[in-house]
């Protein structure tokens, strides 16, 4: 990422805020769950409200994201963001009673909403248009270093106690925060106002983007069963074992690093809905493949590829909004990507319950797969029949910065 000095130092601090708010105030908590509940912290239906709870503040954060940008200077909103999902890990560490837990599992997922919402539209305007693709991988492969640091980390931390383990966390969150901190970029006025005479090619009606909503909201409900039930499928499902399971989730967090880092790079040479299109396509294959050919090779494709679109799906849709709002401002950006980041959150929760419903009921895994793969196979239809053009990037065409 030549030719902008400070362009390093703002995607690293994107970097660290998706670390922060979802790869550890989030994914940090599916490794505790159990020795919370060992250490009879909290039964194990109130631990389950407080995974719930989280779900719910990200919905909030994300809807919230765009109006606390309006009202406050951004850089100031993110440092804060930053610094209050740190309390909210050092507050874990004493588990007071239901409430105050709860509360504080509901401002971790309102923190870590709102920075998704708002961390990559901050920096992205200060990376070479033909250099986003990657620097938004990197962003967001924040949470992919989270899903696979808190799978190594957290069982080390326990050693010392589960008070002590969310005081690590903190520490790091706080290290993060730290590094982050002078990194984020001053948004100038050129940069917020929108553009004269745009070209009329970028101007995209409201019914595309919210078509775009609608097909990440559906991708959203695909990935649930390989971020839920990925473990206790192959743990009990197939009667391989907890220990070989652990082995899948670790290839789930590997896929998930690379994940965002490789969809951004094929979108800055291919174009970013050629390479949506191309993801939901190979999507749909991938998350079905566990209902029809569990077999240890298919079912360590399957894992890669969906621990690879699990964040790697983020950077894509918003590089798609880019794409459709070339010439508009950051705040109108930024507010079609809080819708997008909102239906993500909302179909996911949903499907999350209504998934665990299901198996309770049916008893089935295969057919939590299969319902994954309806959602993703419908998603790709609505971009198909949206009637579309795909158009890959020109050789040598370049973007008007921002």
């Amino acid at each position: 990422m030549s030719g902008r000095p400070r362009t390093a130092f703002v995607v690293v601090a994107g970097f660290c805020a998706t670390l922060v708010g979802v790869g550890l105030a989030r994914f940090s908590y599916t490794p505790l769950l159990p020795a919370v509940i060992a250490n009879h912290w909290f039964s194990a239906s109130a631990a389950t409200y407080l995974s719930a709870a989280n779900l719910a503040g990200y919905v909030l954060g994300a809807l919230s994201a765009a109006r606390l940008a309006r009202w406050f200077p951004v850089r100031a909103v993110l440092r804060a963001l930053m610094i209050v999902t740190t309390a909210s890990l050092v507050a874990c560490a004493w588990p007071l009673d239901f409430l105050w837990y709860c509360s504080w599992r509901l401002v971790s997922g309102a923190t870590g909403g709102a920075l998704m919402v708002l961390a990559a539209p901050t920096v992205l305007p200060c990376v070479d248009p033909k250099q986003r693709g990657l620097a938004s991988g990197i962003i967001f492969m924040g949470v992919g270093v989270g899903i696979a640091a808190s799978g190594l980390l957290v069982p080390h931390f326990l050693r010392h106690g589960l008070t002590s383990t969310w005081l690590y966390l903190a520490g790091i969150s706080m290290a993060l925060t730290a590094i982050a901190w002078k990194g984020w970029p001053q948004p100038t006025a050129a940069s917020e106002a929108t553009l004269e005479s745009p070209p009329s090619h970028a101007l995209h009606s409201p019914r595309q983007l919210h078509l775009l909503s609608t097909q990440y909201a559906l991708n959203a409900a695909g990935l649930v069963p390989h971020m839920i039930f990925l473990v206790v499928f192959i743990a009990d499902g197939l009667g391989r074992g907890l220990a070989t399971a652990s082995h899948y989730w670790t290839a789930f967090g590997i896929g998930a690093i690379a994940g965002p880092v490789l969809a951004g790079s094929v979108a800055d040479r291919y174009g970013y809905q050629r390479t949506l299109r191309t993801g939901l396509g190979v999507q749909a294959v991938a998350v079905a493949i566990p209902a029809v050919d569990p077999s240890p090779a298919w079912l360590l494709l399957s894992t890669l590829i969906m621990g690879a679109f699990t964040p790697g799906i983020v950077p894509l849709v918003l590089g798609r909004i880019h794409e459709m709002l070339a010439h508009r401002s950051i705040a109108e950006r930024t507010s079609a990507w809080s819708i997008a980041t909102t239906s993500f959150a909302v179909l996911q929760a949903l499907a999350a319950y209504g998934l665990s419903y299901l198996l309770v009921l049916r008893g089935s895994y295969a057919a939590l797969f299969i319902i994954a793969a309806t959602a993703i196979l419908c998603a790709l239809l609505i971009d198909v029949l949206a009637g579309a053009p795909v158009r890959g990037r020109p050789r040598g065409a370049t973007e008007k910065p921002d």
